[in-house]
């Protein structure tokens, strides 16, 4: 009977054992907990599998049901008190988030635990001690002040934002992947040595001092919002982005981070910053600090800059390739440079009154325009702070050579100079004149580039190759392709020019450069002949000597002139002052008529004469433009060359290291696709876009600002459209760019198509002229019945210099005494007045 009882005794107390009911307080925990089902996760097994935790429906929660489970998620329940949980001693996962816990929480019976989540409760500390699997913690948005966490050595994830914690020490925990602190109090961190760290938020603290080192996986870390003054961050291979605004930062430091793609460190009290070698950033943010300078070259990934709020006197963006952000408001700028080759979608840079200079691309100057306007600048905006495109491009470039001796060209044969090369770009076309010593490069994007020379006298000349084209990227950058001229055939072709370099004023000397060029294929030896007033010019001084004088007139021999060759005559006269006799005024006409002989069997001989007319100044403006031709010229003269001077000078106070003289052709005046360089007073290459523009470019000209040696010139000729008519005007002027200075604009120069007479018929119709040129006889012949009062000879400034009356008979006219040079012979008849030109060797 006894052993009975004993058995009795014995199975009622493991009953009892089995059906120990948890005592669960919180009736909102409690309620929570006897909702677990299948099918609403709010406990799991561990294989993540959904159950019920009252499987025996009685209402409680037994140790037993309680070891089944090992993940819970109770969050947003209204639980206040977490009684019960030492229970669940079989729990991986506890979310119990968005509750109203308060005090001190204790887990440390839970030793299975590696996920916690209390966020969004009122816990003022949380005892995690003795929980060596823990991983994840996650107990933001509380009041705790105290965290410990050392010998959490398997913690991965610590996440208690928005607390009250004052220290925080995570020494040791060598796999902790992620960090987020901010909204709290702490004032000192180390972080050392965590081998797989890669996320650390310690935003809106009071950290004022932060150390960093042995961190090889560290990829962002975000302390804006604290109370640092300095900040070093060094050495850390695969770091990406860090957020360090509004502290109190005076030095930052930034050494091998190969990686860094962010930098936000606006809002702080840095005089210098140095990112230069952070090569792999992308968005820079320094606003509202004390920077001064600021060198971003090379950075070429960068896609948004943040510099507003400075002291910036400068900013150069030109090699920012891929930006598209740039707010660089509220400094001091003077100057912007924003040639990158991109159109900012976001340009700002109100806020800087003293800007005066923008270099941006063409493409995005009238952007740049508008916007200096609306921000009240008075600004220029050019592209001519470098003479490259701003984007990333490739180049064709090479030589022009004249290969005289029609073996090939090579390094020995001269170079064929300022020769025109049309290129096209997909839809764009523009032309660019290769250098006096042949010399020609061209950039573009990637894409198709065709390159063709234009020669002046394209008949005269074989050119190999004809043109060339080139893809990029897949051809070799540069690609040098050189162009070999020829001569094709015999062409006796000499031209000369006649340039005043400086202004003429009454009393002064005045400097004149004849141009004396061979542009046939044949070396011709010969003479150069000036013509001039000898009662108000007074000979100074020549190089080289003349080789005859004679009243009026000044000669030079010249010997072995060879195609493409190009002499120089510098002469200097002075001109009567207004006490002399004859006196010169103000507003008078210098006449100058230069010939080059041979005239005979030369191809072109209207361009063996030059003629200046050349108006009297009062004062020398040291920037300006001439018309060699003058105020008029005849209707003869419609559709061929006319000749300009553009001057400049450096009036400043050190050298003038880029020079760029734009001019705008009125295409329905003037034959851009005719442009000829003449001269110039330095080395220079020449663009021609938009159909009008021409930019003649000195770069790194040096131009010295001492009055010895602060000149410079550029010197063109072009055609007239032939559809001019007696009263039509055709103007010119041109702007003169120093660095990064406002224009100088010259004078605008007019000339008007006069006739010597008005033209009744048309000359050819009736009568033929011939030899032209001639150099005693011009013989008349009648081709039509008319009948001839008198026959006239003018020279080119419209003075009668021969007539003949009764000259109805007349066949022949003796013009030996005349001077060489270009003269109109005018008909009187019954049918009328008409003229036409010849020529006098």
């Amino acid at each position: 009977m006894k052993k009975i009882y004993s058995f009795l005794v014995i199975a009622l107390l493991g009953f009892m054992g089995q059906a120990q009911i948890i005592n669960i307080p919180d009736s909102n925990f409690k309620a929570k907990l006897l909702e677990a089902n299948t099918s609403n996760y709010i406990a799991t097994t561990l294989a993540n599998a959904p159950l019920k935790i009252d499987t025996n429906n009685d209402g409680e929660i037994q140790v037993s049901e309680a070891l089944t489970v090992y993940k819970l998620n109770v969050n947003s329940s209204n639980i206040a008190d977490l009684t019960g949980i030492s229970s669940f001693t079989n729990l991986r996962d506890l979310s119990c988030a968005h509750n109203q816990l308060s005090g001190s929480m204790n887990l440390g019976s839970l030793s299975n635990l590696t996920a916690i989540d209390f966020a969004d409760n009122q816990l003022t500390g949380l005892n995690i001690m003795g929980l060596p699997n823990l991983q994840s913690i996650s107990c933001s948005q509380n009041q705790i002040t105290v965290l410990n966490v050392s010998g959490l050595t398997n913690l991965k994830y610590l996440i208690c934002f928005n607390n009250q914690l004052t220290a925080l020490n995570v020494n040791g925990l060598t796999n902790l992947i992620r960090i987020e602190s901010k909204n709290n109090l702490i004032t000192s961190l180390l972080l050392n040595n965590l081998n797989s760290l890669d996320y650390a938020d310690f935003t809106n603290n009071q950290l004022n001092t932060l150390t960093l080192s042995g961190l090889p996986n560290f990829h962002q870390l975000f302390i804006d919002n604290n109370q640092l003054t300095s900040l070093d961050i060094n050495g850390l291979p695969n770091f990406q982005n860090l957020w360090c605004g509004s502290n109190q930062l005076t030095s930052l430091s930034l050494n091998n981070l190969p990686n860094i793609r962010v930098l936000r460190c606006g809002n702080n009290l840095l005089t210098s910053l140095n990112v230069i070698a952070l090569t792999s950033l992308q968005d820079l943010n320094c606003y509202n600090n004390q920077l001064s300078s600021l060198n971003v070259t090379g950075l070429i990934n960068i896609q948004t800059l943040t510099c507003f709020g400075n002291q910036l006197t400068t900013l150069d963006v030109n090699s920012l390739k891929n930006l598209q952000d740039l707010y660089c408001g509220d400094n001091n700028l003077s100057t912007l440079f924003i040639k990158n080759g991109r159109n900012e979608t976001t340009l700002s840079f109100y806020g800087n009154p003293n800007l005066v200079y923008v270099c941006a691309d063409e493409t995005q100057l009238a952007t740049v325009e508008n916007l200096t306007l609306g921000y009240g600048y008075n600004c220029v905006a050019n592209s001519y702070c470098s003479f490259v495109p701003g984007a990333i491009f490739f180049t064709l470039k090479g030589n022009v050579r004249y290969d005289k001796d029609s073996n090939g060209c090579d390094a020995s044969d001269i170079p064929f100079p300022n020769t025109k090369i049309a290129t096209t770009y997909g839809t764009e076309s523009s032309v660019l004149i290769a250098s006096y010593a042949g010399n020609y490069h061209c950039e573009i994007p990637a894409g198709t580039l065709t390159a063709t020379p234009l020669l002046e006298n394209p008949t005269y000349y074989n050119v190999s190759p004809a043109s060339v084209s080139v893809t990029f990227p897949q051809a070799t950058n540069p690609t040098i392709q050189d162009f070999c001229i020829t001569p094709n055939g015999v062409h006796n072709d000499l031209e000369i020019s006649i340039l005043p370099l400086t202004n003429a004023r009454p009393g002064f000397d005045s400097l004149y450069k004849i141009l004396c060029t061979n542009k046939g294929t044949t070396t011709l030896s010969g003479d150069v002949n000036v013509v001039f007033d000898d009662t108000v010019l007074d000979y100074v001084s020549a190089s080289p000597n003349f080789d005859a004088q004679a009243t009026n007139n000044l000669t030079w021999n010249f010997s072995n002139l060879t195609p493409c060759e190009t002499r120089i005559i510098l002469v200097t006269w002075n001109l009567n002052g207004q006490m002399e006799t004859p006196s010169l005024h103000v507003g008078d006409i210098l006449h100058f008529t230069a010939t080059i002989n041979p005239i005979a069997n030369d191809e072109t001989p209207l361009n063996n004469v030059s003629i200046l007319n050349q108006k009297l100044l009062s004062s020398a403006d040291p920037n300006d433009k001439t018309c060699i031709e003058g105020t008029t010229i005849t209707p003869e003269m419609v559709g061929d060359y006319v000749h300009y001077v553009i001057r400049f000078e450096n009036t400043g106070n050190a050298n003038a290291e880029n020079i760029v003289v734009k001019d705008i052709i009125d295409t329905t005046k003037f034959d851009i696709n005719s442009l000829v360089i003449l001269s110039s007073s330095a080395s220079f290459v020449t663009r021609i876009t938009n159909t009008s523009k021409i930019e003649f470019i000195f770069e790194n000209i040096q131009l010295p600002f001492d009055d010895a040696n602060n000149d410079g010139y550029i010197a063109f000729k072009i055609k007239t459209k032939p559809t001019l008519v007696v009263g039509d005007t055709f103007s010119n002027s041109a702007n003169i760019y120093f660095d990064y200075n406002f224009p100088i604009v010259t004078n605008t120069t007019e000339t008007t198509v006069a006739a010597l007479a008005v033209q009744d018929f048309d000359f050819g119709t009736y009568f033929k002229v011939y030899p032209i040129p001639t150099k005693q006889l011009l013989n008349l012949e009648v081709k039509a019945a008319i009948g001839v009062k008198s026959i006239s000879i003018y020279n080119m400034l419209g003075q009668m210099v021969l007539v003949v009356t009764n000259a109805q008979n007349v066949s022949t006219i003796d013009v030996s005494d005349l001077k060489t040079g270009t003269y109109f012979i005018k008909m009187d008849t019954d049918k009328g007045i008409a003229d036409t030109k010849f020529v006098k060797e």
